[in-house]
Protein backbone atom coordinates (compact mmCIF):
# COMPACT_ATOMS: atom_id res chain seq x y z
CA UNK A 1 0.00 0.00 0.00
CA UNK A 2 1.75 3.16 -0.40
CA UNK A 3 1.92 5.95 1.39
CA UNK A 4 -0.16 9.10 0.81
CA UNK A 5 1.74 12.48 0.03
CA UNK A 6 0.84 14.84 2.79
CA UNK A 7 0.16 18.38 2.70
CA UNK A 8 1.98 20.05 6.16
CA UNK A 9 1.63 23.74 6.52
CA UNK A 10 4.12 25.10 9.05
CA UNK A 11 3.06 28.18 10.88
CA UNK A 12 6.27 30.40 12.14
CA UNK A 13 9.52 30.09 9.94
CA UNK A 14 11.62 30.92 12.92
CA UNK A 15 14.62 28.57 14.01
CA UNK A 16 12.12 25.63 15.03
CA UNK A 17 9.66 25.96 12.20
CA UNK A 18 12.39 26.07 9.45
CA UNK A 19 14.17 23.01 11.35
CA UNK A 20 11.39 21.15 10.56
CA UNK A 21 10.72 22.12 7.46
CA UNK A 22 14.17 20.60 6.14
CA UNK A 23 14.31 17.78 8.48
CA UNK A 24 10.84 17.02 7.14
CA UNK A 25 11.52 17.88 3.15
CA UNK A 26 15.00 15.43 3.44
CA UNK A 27 13.39 12.69 5.85
CA UNK A 28 9.95 12.54 4.58
CA UNK A 29 9.63 13.12 1.16
CA UNK A 30 5.80 11.82 0.74
CA UNK A 31 5.14 15.59 2.58
CA UNK A 32 4.54 18.87 0.48
CA UNK A 33 5.48 21.64 2.62
CA UNK A 34 4.60 24.88 3.83
CA UNK A 35 5.91 27.25 5.38
CA UNK A 36 4.68 30.94 6.55
CA UNK A 37 6.43 34.01 8.20
CA UNK A 38 5.74 37.74 8.41
CA UNK A 39 9.30 38.06 6.95
CA UNK A 40 8.92 35.67 3.94
CA UNK A 41 12.26 37.47 2.62
CA UNK A 42 14.33 35.65 5.47
CA UNK A 43 12.99 32.25 4.24
CA UNK A 44 13.24 31.93 0.73
CA UNK A 45 16.02 29.93 1.00
CA UNK A 46 13.88 27.04 1.67
CA UNK A 47 12.55 27.24 -1.93
CA UNK A 48 15.70 25.38 -3.12
CA UNK A 49 14.38 22.85 -1.03
CA UNK A 50 11.20 22.58 -2.94
CA UNK A 51 9.29 24.08 -0.07
CA UNK A 52 6.60 26.35 -0.46
CA UNK A 53 6.85 29.99 1.90
CA UNK A 54 4.52 33.12 2.06
CA UNK A 55 3.92 36.09 3.83
CA UNK A 56 0.44 34.88 4.64
CA UNK A 57 -0.97 32.10 6.61
CA UNK A 58 -3.87 31.24 5.50
CA UNK A 59 -1.96 30.60 1.86
CA UNK A 60 -3.17 27.52 0.59
CA UNK A 61 -3.93 26.46 4.57
CA UNK A 62 -7.29 24.87 3.41
CA UNK A 63 -5.08 22.20 1.25
CA UNK A 64 -3.38 21.26 4.83
CA UNK A 65 -3.87 17.85 6.01
CA UNK A 66 -1.53 18.92 8.84
CA UNK A 67 -0.70 22.42 10.34
CA UNK A 68 1.76 23.04 12.74
CA UNK A 69 2.09 26.16 15.13
CA UNK A 70 5.52 26.43 15.51
CA UNK A 71 5.17 30.51 17.15
CA UNK A 72 5.57 32.32 20.47
CA UNK A 73 2.88 31.51 22.74
CA UNK A 74 1.81 35.13 22.41
CA UNK A 75 1.34 34.65 18.92
CA UNK A 76 -0.38 31.68 19.31
CA UNK A 77 -4.49 33.50 19.47
CA UNK A 78 -3.63 35.96 16.91
CA UNK A 79 -2.92 33.13 14.21
CA UNK A 80 -5.89 30.85 15.36
CA UNK A 81 -7.99 33.79 14.96
CA UNK A 82 -6.49 34.10 11.30
CA UNK A 83 -6.74 30.57 10.01
CA UNK A 84 -10.02 29.63 11.52
CA UNK A 85 -11.86 30.51 8.94
CA UNK A 86 -10.51 28.51 6.11
CA UNK A 87 -9.73 25.10 7.63
CA UNK A 88 -12.04 22.41 8.52
CA UNK A 89 -11.47 19.03 10.08
CA UNK A 90 -7.62 19.53 10.09
CA UNK A 91 -4.56 18.01 12.48
CA UNK A 92 -3.66 20.70 14.43
CA UNK A 93 -0.19 19.87 15.91
CA UNK A 94 1.26 22.82 18.00
CA UNK A 95 4.22 23.33 19.31
CA UNK A 96 3.79 26.56 21.25
CA UNK A 97 5.16 25.92 25.08
CA UNK A 98 2.65 25.70 27.91
CA UNK A 99 -0.39 25.59 25.81
CA UNK A 100 -2.12 22.89 26.76
CA UNK A 101 -4.92 20.74 24.29
CA UNK A 102 -7.58 21.82 26.20
CA UNK A 103 -6.87 25.21 25.30
CA UNK A 104 -5.99 24.61 22.16
CA UNK A 105 -9.80 22.92 20.97
CA UNK A 106 -11.36 26.21 22.98
CA UNK A 107 -9.59 28.33 20.29
CA UNK A 108 -9.93 26.33 17.56
CA UNK A 109 -13.88 25.50 18.16
CA UNK A 110 -13.52 21.86 19.23
CA UNK A 111 -13.65 20.91 15.36
CA UNK A 112 -10.08 19.62 14.72
CA UNK A 113 -7.83 17.06 16.13
CA UNK A 114 -5.02 18.32 18.21
CA UNK A 115 -2.00 17.34 18.91
CA UNK A 116 0.47 18.49 20.87
CA UNK A 117 4.79 18.12 19.93
CA UNK A 118 8.14 19.08 21.59
CA UNK A 119 10.73 18.76 18.83
CA UNK A 120 13.95 20.18 18.83
CA UNK A 121 15.98 22.24 16.38
CA UNK A 122 17.96 18.88 15.38
CA UNK A 123 14.75 17.76 13.74
CA UNK A 124 16.42 19.16 10.56
CA UNK A 125 19.47 16.58 10.76
CA UNK A 126 16.94 13.45 11.53
CA UNK A 127 18.23 13.68 15.23
CA UNK A 128 15.38 14.97 17.38
CA UNK A 129 13.91 13.82 20.50
CA UNK A 130 10.62 14.99 19.79
CA UNK A 131 7.74 14.16 22.86
CA UNK A 132 4.17 13.75 21.52
CA UNK A 133 0.92 13.93 23.37
CA UNK A 134 -2.95 13.28 22.25
CA UNK A 135 -6.06 12.90 24.16
CA UNK A 136 -7.58 8.94 23.23
CA UNK A 137 -10.32 10.48 21.11
CA UNK A 138 -7.90 11.96 19.05
CA UNK A 139 -5.35 8.58 18.78
CA UNK A 140 -5.81 8.37 15.12
CA UNK A 141 -4.58 11.73 14.41
CA UNK A 142 -1.81 11.01 17.15
CA UNK A 143 -0.63 7.93 15.60
CA UNK A 144 0.23 10.27 12.35
CA UNK A 145 2.14 12.46 13.98
CA UNK A 146 4.51 10.13 15.64
CA UNK A 147 4.65 8.16 12.58
CA UNK A 148 5.96 11.53 10.79
CA UNK A 149 8.17 12.78 13.40
CA UNK A 150 10.06 9.28 13.68
CA UNK A 151 11.07 10.10 10.22
CA UNK A 152 13.05 13.13 12.16
CA UNK A 153 14.53 11.22 15.40
CA UNK A 154 12.70 9.32 18.22
CA UNK A 155 9.35 10.37 18.55
CA UNK A 156 8.07 9.60 22.33
CA UNK A 157 4.24 9.39 23.57
CA UNK A 158 4.36 11.09 26.51
CA UNK A 159 1.25 12.19 29.12
CA UNK A 160 0.18 16.08 28.57
CA UNK A 161 1.22 17.20 32.34
CA UNK A 162 5.02 16.02 31.02
CA UNK A 163 5.03 18.42 28.34
CA UNK A 164 6.83 21.07 30.29
CA UNK A 165 9.54 19.07 31.48
CA UNK A 166 10.01 17.61 27.67
CA UNK A 167 10.59 21.29 26.54
CA UNK A 168 13.41 21.72 29.25
CA UNK A 169 14.70 18.15 28.46
CA UNK A 170 14.57 17.97 25.28
CA UNK A 171 14.38 21.10 23.40
CA UNK A 172 16.55 23.30 25.66
CA UNK A 173 18.52 20.39 26.68
CA UNK A 174 19.88 20.66 22.90
CA UNK A 175 21.70 23.96 23.85
CA UNK A 176 22.83 21.57 27.05
CA UNK A 177 24.75 19.46 25.49
CA UNK A 178 25.95 22.08 22.88
CA UNK A 179 27.79 23.70 25.86
CA UNK A 180 29.42 20.57 27.13
CA UNK A 181 30.55 20.12 23.25
CA UNK A 182 31.94 23.97 23.45
CA UNK A 183 33.75 23.14 27.12
CA UNK A 184 35.54 20.32 25.84
CA UNK A 185 36.29 21.70 22.63
CA UNK A 186 38.13 24.43 24.88
CA UNK A 187 40.06 22.07 26.88
CA UNK A 188 40.94 19.93 23.69
CA UNK A 189 42.43 23.29 22.66
CA UNK A 190 44.24 24.12 26.06
CA UNK A 191 46.05 20.11 25.54
CA UNK A 192 47.16 20.96 22.43
CA UNK A 193 44.69 20.46 19.61
CA UNK A 194 43.20 23.46 17.00
CA UNK A 195 40.04 24.57 17.26
CA UNK A 196 38.72 22.66 14.80
CA UNK A 197 40.23 19.38 15.61
CA UNK A 198 39.15 19.89 18.92
CA UNK A 199 35.38 20.27 18.06
CA UNK A 200 35.29 17.53 15.32
CA UNK A 201 36.57 15.09 18.24
CA UNK A 202 34.54 16.74 21.25
CA UNK A 203 31.22 16.66 18.43
CA UNK A 204 32.08 13.23 17.38
CA UNK A 205 32.45 11.53 20.99
CA UNK A 206 29.02 12.98 21.94
CA UNK A 207 27.58 11.58 18.90
CA UNK A 208 29.13 8.33 19.82
CA UNK A 209 28.00 8.09 23.52
CA UNK A 210 24.53 8.85 22.73
CA UNK A 211 24.31 6.09 20.13
CA UNK A 212 25.74 3.94 22.46
CA UNK A 213 23.08 4.77 25.04
CA UNK A 214 20.27 4.61 22.19
CA UNK A 215 20.71 1.22 20.78
CA UNK A 216 22.25 -0.38 24.20
CA UNK A 217 19.45 0.73 26.21
CA UNK A 218 20.89 0.17 29.69
CA UNK A 219 22.43 2.62 32.58
CA UNK A 220 24.89 5.28 31.45
CA UNK A 221 27.17 4.26 34.50
CA UNK A 222 27.39 0.48 32.89
CA UNK A 223 28.85 2.06 29.64
CA UNK A 224 31.28 4.03 31.74
CA UNK A 225 32.59 1.32 33.36
CA UNK A 226 33.30 -0.13 29.67
CA UNK A 227 35.96 3.16 29.64
CA UNK A 228 37.42 3.54 33.06
CA UNK A 229 39.69 1.22 34.72
CA UNK A 230 41.79 0.74 37.59
CA UNK A 231 43.97 3.94 38.70
CA UNK A 232 43.32 5.06 35.22
CA UNK A 233 43.05 9.11 33.60
CA UNK A 234 39.18 8.46 32.49
CA UNK A 235 38.11 7.91 36.29
CA UNK A 236 40.48 10.65 38.09
CA UNK A 237 39.03 13.03 35.26
CA UNK A 238 35.50 11.96 36.51
CA UNK A 239 35.91 12.63 39.98
CA UNK A 240 37.24 16.02 39.43
CA UNK A 241 34.26 17.04 37.30
CA UNK A 242 31.96 15.67 40.11
CA UNK A 243 34.51 17.55 43.12
CA UNK A 244 33.55 20.78 40.78
CA UNK A 245 29.72 19.90 40.50
CA UNK A 246 29.54 18.75 37.36
CA UNK A 247 26.09 16.53 37.88
CA UNK A 248 24.80 18.82 40.41
CA UNK A 249 25.37 21.95 38.22
CA UNK A 250 23.53 20.33 35.15
CA UNK A 251 20.89 19.15 37.46
CA UNK A 252 20.11 22.30 39.00
CA UNK A 253 20.08 24.30 35.60
CA UNK A 254 17.39 21.66 34.08
CA UNK A 255 15.53 22.11 37.06
CA UNK A 256 15.67 26.19 37.08
CA UNK A 257 14.97 26.14 33.27
CA UNK A 258 11.58 23.92 34.60
CA UNK A 259 10.70 26.48 37.32
CA UNK A 260 11.12 29.22 34.38
CA UNK A 261 8.49 27.57 32.12
CA UNK A 262 5.95 26.94 34.95
CA UNK A 263 5.83 30.42 35.69
CA UNK A 264 5.53 31.78 32.13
Amino acid sequence: MKTKTKNIHIIGGGNLGVALAKGLAKYSPKSNLTVTRRNVELINELEDLNISVSSDNTSGISKADIIILAVKPYQADIVIKEILPFIKKKIIVSAVSALSINEIEKKTLEAHSVVRIMPSIAAQFGESATCISFHDKYKKAGSQIVELFEHLGTALVVEEKLMDGATILGACGTAYALRYIRAAMQAGIEIGFDAATSLAIASQTVKGAAKMSLEEKVHPEQLIDRVTTPQGCTIVGLNEMEHQGFSSSLIKGIKTSFDKINKI
